[in-house]
């Protein structure tokens, strides 16, 4: 079953529906684009920004215990899981209190280092494809659905807004201080 769209923007989004601590990533995104369209845009700049990563900078990190370009992306799919989670929780009106998480402990045992950018950027596809399969399942009305998420409210449309405004803050990092 296909749903007809009303194209939804960042403009669309009202403050009161999430924490002011994603303002940070919320922010990142342009006004006008649309949210459906900010995850394939997302896709293929975030598999083009990695793929373009010299080798010997995968590894590299600029401060102790900062994480290296390969660990950040696999937080981003870790946290796109996460947040997707979200997404799909409160757009089908899940009224369940939703846990917050210490993307710190997820590092360790993600074994990002010993992966190839390779096979963390299939990952990400991978996960970015799900992303896109569950926007494409949920109606607009669905997504203004509010929850609570790490103790805050958070509406099923600025859980998927904050993924995509996560991955250009952390790309804008790797640019800044990584390359």
């Amino acid at each position: 079953m296909s749903y007809k769209f009303i194209v939804m923007t960042r403009l669309d989004l009202n403050t009161s529906e999430y924490d002011p601590y994603y303002s940070r990533y919320v922010e990142k995104l342009p006004e006008n684009l649309p949210l459906r369209q900010s995850f394939e845009m997302g896709k293929g700049s975030v598999v083009g920004f990695f793929k373009g990563i010299p080798e010997i900078k995968q590894d590299y990190r600029y401060a102790e215990k900062k994480w290296n370009c390969k660990e950040i992306l696999q937080h981003l799919v870790d946290t796109e899981r996460i947040f997707q989670y979200r997404c799909f929780r409160i757009a089908r009106n899940d009224k369940t209190e939703l846990a917050g998480f210490d993307q710190n402990i997820y590092n360790l045992p993600s074994m990002a280092k010993a992966k190839t950018m390779e096979e963390l950027i299939f990952e990400f596809k991978i996960v970015r494809e799900s992303s896109i399969s569950l926007l494409n399942s949920l109606r607009d009305d669905d997504l203004k659905n509010i929850g609570i998420a790490n103790g805050g409210p958070m509406s099923a449309r600025a859980a998927a807004f904050t993924i995509t405004g996560h991955e250009i803050w952390h790309m804008e990092t790797i640019a800044e201080k990584y390359l």
